[in-house]
């Protein structure tokens, strides 16, 4: 490995081992709403053995939850893929912010990584990456990935495990809402991104209603395009 190569691979490691620190203060509310998804698969009624297999394979809280009622009432299969794509269709404007780093990577990098993105990655990255250099980028992302998806999954299987002890009065859902808006109020720092959050959750409200969860979806995008056209207008 000759001295350029060598140096690049250190960098990229520096940045990884960044991303798994930058992530540290958000673990609390990553095991939080992984320990409500955990315990709301283990007292949906479906049998422990598949909730610990979904739990593995699917790596995503909201889209199992709302496909929780679904599974345990035998509904098509069709029905079921449709309702968890509605619900994770904002990973494709995860995806889309993320093509300029991760669009170069080997296959086989991107569709790992791709699989890793998750709400709370993704808005550290967005928040943190202006600061590293597009080299290091791809690695920064991997590194706060991994340290979203290990205390995801430490939370989901301890609720799992643990559900039948967890008396219903702790309020988990209520403790879930709190470790997302713990994460959410420092980003509100501009004009745009309280705008944007003010659309998309008065969208979200009023759209709740939607069949598929279709209203998150339709707020998400519009939540995006208030911020960004409050960005546009801003003067420069």
């Amino acid at each position: 490995m000759d001295k350029g190569a060598g140096t690049a691979v250190a960098d990229a490691q520096a940045a990884f081992r960044a991303g798994l620190k930058d992530m540290v203060p958000a673990f609390p509310a990553i095991i939080a709403w992984g320990l409500v998804t955990g315990v709301a698969m283990a007292q949906s009624g479906l049998p422990l053995m598949k909730a610990y297999g979904l739990s593995t394979i699917a790596y995503a809280g909201s889209a199992q939850l709302a496909a929780l009622p679904l599974l345990v009432g035998h509904a098509p299969a069709w029905v079921i893929t449709l309702t968890a794509l509605m619900v994770n269709l904002r990973f494709v404007i995860y995806s889309a912010a993320l093509r300029p780093v991760l669009a170069e990577l080997p296959l086989r990098r991107r569709f790992g990584l791709a699989y890793l993105i998750g709400d709370m990655s993704f808005v550290m990255y967005m928040r943190h990456s202006s600061s590293k250099v597009p080299a290091i980028r791809a690695a920064y992302f991997g590194g706060l990935s991994a340290a979203n998806f290990l205390p995801w999954h430490f939370g989901s299987y301890v609720g799992l495990y643990a559900a039948g002890h967890i008396p219903a009065a702790w309020g988990l859902d209520f403790a879930g809402l709190l470790a997302l808006l713990a994460l959410l109020v420092p980003l509100l720092a501009s004009i745009p991104a309280v705008t944007g959050c003010l659309i998309a959750g008065i969208a979200g409200v009023a759209l709740n209603g939607l069949p598929a969860h279709a209203g998150l979806i339709v707020a998400t995008l519009l939540g995006i395009a208030g911020a960004v056209v409050v960005d546009h207008l801003r003067p420069s």
